[in-house]
């Protein structure tokens, strides 16, 4: 198990190596000259050229990415081109504890309402609840979960006043964790909402490959309660290809966050990203870009190592 470990946690970097190459290649091919963001439109030719030449502007594609990539191992991203003279790594810093707050309680939620849920409809299947549970997963696949977002903020949060429409906290008050909570639930819920219905689905077929299994009919037949054979044998052993699911739905979380982060005002690195791409702030959405598309890869390296662990027949 070590040596699978190792080999693809080593298997990651050239990935990452590729992520970086396509983000540059990405900014470079941008319309829109990014140092006119940063001078004065009657700036003379010759200090606009001057300009350039301190930044390396004027050098080679090659050299400009080998001295990006330099700097951004050391955690040097540049600075924002809009705010001008604010290092991009204190942007980001300031906003990823927000994002990963919110993709952390999501996945929470995601987990705890949908393995239960697919164990429900794996036992009763072909059952009215088995019916009812496919059918509100098959809806939830279908809906957009900004769609659900903005239907909840109407009707929760201007029609009921029982959530804030948006922000991470009330302005004007004191830090409470309570207020941070209160903030959380429905940006977090809504999020959460884009892998629940598969990842349900998901649960369902796997516990019930799981029940046909035949020390499932032995435990029943030895006289286990049917729970203790639910949850002690077939959901232990049911829910190892779900851990796969986990890399998988980084992703759509990162991706989600963007969506979700703009309708509810949430000052996590989705809202920053969409803020950067309007503004053209290259240097900004480069870093979220490769800081983004790097968690999904190490969550799927995390995904594969847990795989391992609750899964020893790997090695073979």
């Amino acid at each position: 198990m070590t040596t699978y470990i190792i080999r693809r946690t080593l298997m990651a970097f050239p990935l990452l190596f590729l992520i970086t190459i396509i983000s540059f290649a990405m900014m470079q091919m941008a319309p829109g000259d990014p140092t006119a963001l940063m001078m004065d439109p009657m700036i003379k030719q010759e200090n606009l050229a001057a300009y350039k030449e301190a930044y390396g502007l004027n050098d080679n594609v090659v050299v400009q990415y080998i001295r990006w990539l330099g700097n951004m191992i050391q955690g040097n991203f540049g600075e924002s081109l809009i705010r001008q003279g604010v290092p991009v790594s204190d942007l980001i810093l300031a906003r990823l504890p927000n994002t990963l707050i919110l993709m952390i309680v999501s996945s929470v939620i995601a987990f705890l309402i949908s393995i239960p849920l697919g164990v429900i409809s794996a036992t009763k299947r072909n059952s009215l609840t088995d019916y009812s549970i496919t059918f509100v997963s098959f809806l939830g696949v279908a809906t957009p979960n900004f769609w659900i977002g903005l239907v909840l903020i109407m009707f929760l949060s201007v029609h009921m006043g029982w959530f804030p429409t948006g922000g991470v906290a009330t302005l004007g008050e004191p830090f409470s964790i309570w207020d941070r909570i209160h903030h959380l639930i429905l940006p977090a819920f809504v999020l959460a909402t884009a892998d629940m219905a598969g990842l349900t689905r998901y649960s369902r077929s796997s516990m019930l490959e799981v029940l046909r299994q035949d020390y499932i009919r032995t435990a029943k037949a030895n006289g286990f309660r049917s729970g203790t054979v639910i949850f002690k044998h077939g959901l232990r052993n049911g829910l190892i290809p779900i851990i796969t699911i986990l890399g998988l739905m980084l992703p759509s979380f990162i991706g989600g966050s963007v969506i979700i982060e703009s309708i509810f005002a949430w000052p996590g690195i989705g809202l920053l990203f969409v803020e950067a791409a309007f503004q053209r702030d290259y240097p900004v959405i480069m870093a979220v870009v490769v800081i983004a598309a790097s968690l999904v890869v190490i969550g799927n390296l995390i995904a594969d190592i847990l795989y391992a662990i609750f899964d020893p027949r790997i090695e073979y």
